[in-house]
């Protein structure tokens, strides 16, 4: 991702295998060791980590990485070379969040690619159905009572400047 000076940045992601459910994002203009392995103590606070983590074989991924992830717990799957469906779940949200949100926006900077794709994030996360998951969504919301006896109008909350939208019933 290039942001409007054409300066390069970088996001990292961290997507739960069974749910789809997107666990963190983070952006950085320089990716070192330090930094990916910093992503990784903040995409498992408290002991909550997976049992394995899937990643790509990039020298971005050096040995502090390994360390926090070892002393996480987690095992680390390498994928094959030139194999993208070995992590096609990553994959498939990648393109889902270029094709539905980056190719809509000239991003000004890393504050500005951290806001867009953190607000993207809760929308894929809370709002938007999965085919992977039968049109589930990650992280369901409660159920709403309906009452049949009257009707109840529909709002439209618009996410990303009206980019995509969340419809609720008015209280």
């Amino acid at each position: 991702m290039v942001d409007a000076s054409f300066r390069q940045l970088y996001a990292f992601f961290m997507v739960e295998h069974h749910s789809r459910r997107v666990v963190h994002v983070g952006v950085t203009r320089h990716p070192t060791d330090a930094w990916m392995a910093q992503q990784l103590r903040e995409a498992t606070p408290f002991g909550e980590h997976p049992n394995y983590l899937i990643r790509d074989n990039d020298a971005k991924f050096g040995l502090q990485f390994a360390r926090v992830a070892a002393g996480a717990g987690i095992a680390i799957l390498k994928t094959p070379f030139h194999a993208p469906k070995a992590n096609a779940i990553c994959e498939r949200f990648l393109g889902s969040v270029r094709r539905e949100c980056l190719d809509h926006f000239l991003i000004l900077g890393d504050r500005h690619l951290q806001h867009v794709l953190q607000e993207y994030v809760t929308y894929f996360n809370l709002d938007r159905p999965h085919q992977g998951i039968h049109q589930q969504i990650p992280i369901p919301r409660p159920a709403e009572q309906i009452s049949k006896s009257r009707v109840i109008p529909i709002q439209s909350i618009p996410i990303l400047n009206g980019l995509h939208h969340r419809y609720q019933r008015v209280a």
